[in-house]
């Protein structure tokens, strides 16, 4: 039995209906497969699918997320491939198109992953569960944006994802969508995805507070003091970068970590 399924890229994909071979090529959409229940139908995965850990040790990786190993997806015969259309290689997709069903998402608003989330639930059978888990996930974020009313947070904010260059996430990103979930307003929002920003750019905005993300650069404190030195009026923070930018699993977490990080922030500035 196959049946038919519409990507988040407008493309018509025919799936063997349930899969029972299944490559995921996004770390965040590996860890929601792993939540649906789906270990033995997952035969591949990136390096970068760190979750769950014992995916990450024993499913067969098929290189990275921009590097694919096209040789090692052939061989595990996928009927089923999870792609994005920022994290993958558009080429590489292309040439994996022809051969095996290829779903790919394109998400940078919470909406835009919930219905993936949704989507992937009914291509693999798992509908009740993923309807179960998005259901939580909208209350959880009802939540957040109570918690984010009632303290009225407007800082203007700067969040880094990378350094030598300075890069940060600017408008038309998931992360922006998230800072904005949590009240803050992007200091770079003029700009567009990712942008490298100079040290005169980033005191041109005078964002109030400055997010140093776990990843994918991985942040110290040697990089706080740089930034600090800047702008020294500007509060920093060292945030964990899965929770702004994974969008499966990840964001039945974001939203406490969100309300945690948020009243830390507030109860800092006023002492």
């Amino acid at each position: 039995m196959r049946k038919v399924f519409t990507d988040q890229i407008g493309r018509i994909v025919e799936v063997p209906f349930p899969p029972s071979r299944i490559v995921s090529l996004v770390p965040s959409q590996t860890e929601w497969l792993y939540d649906l229940g789906l270990d033995e139908e997952v035969v591949g995965i990136t390096k970068f699918c760190v979750h769950p850990e014992h995916w990450y040790r024993t499913k067969t990786r098929v290189g990275g997320t921009k590097q694919l190993h096209l040789d090692i997806i052939r061989k595990l015969q996928p009927d089923l491939i999870l792609a994005n259309r920022e994290e993958n290689e558009k080429s590489q997709l292309e040439e994996l198109m022809p051969e095996f069903p290829v779903w790919v998402s394109d998400i940078y608003t919470l909406a835009d992953a919930l219905q993936m989330m949704l989507t992937v639930g009914e291509m693999t059978q798992r509908e009740t569960r993923a309807k179960a888990l998005v259901q939580q996930i909208h209350i959880a974020f009802e939540k957040l944006e109570k918690r984010v009313s009632y303290r009225q947070v407007t800082l203007r904010v700067a969040y880094f994802i990378w350094y030598r260059p300075w890069m940060v996430a600017a408008s038309h990103t998931f992360i922006d969508h998230l800072l904005q979930r949590c009240g803050f307003q992007n200091a770079f929002a003029h700009l567009e995805r990712y942008p490298q920003v100079e040290a005169s750019d980033i005191m041109q905005v005078k964002p109030e507070l400055i997010l140093l993300s776990s990843e994918p650069f991985p942040f110290k404190a040697i990089h706080q003091q740089a930034m600090q030195s800047l702008l020294p009026e500007a509060a920093c923070y060292f945030v964990d970068g899965e929770m702004f930018s994974w969008y499966g699993s990840r964001l039945l977490y974001a939203p406490d970590y969100f309300e945690k990080l948020i009243d830390k922030i507030i109860s800092q500035s006023n002492p």
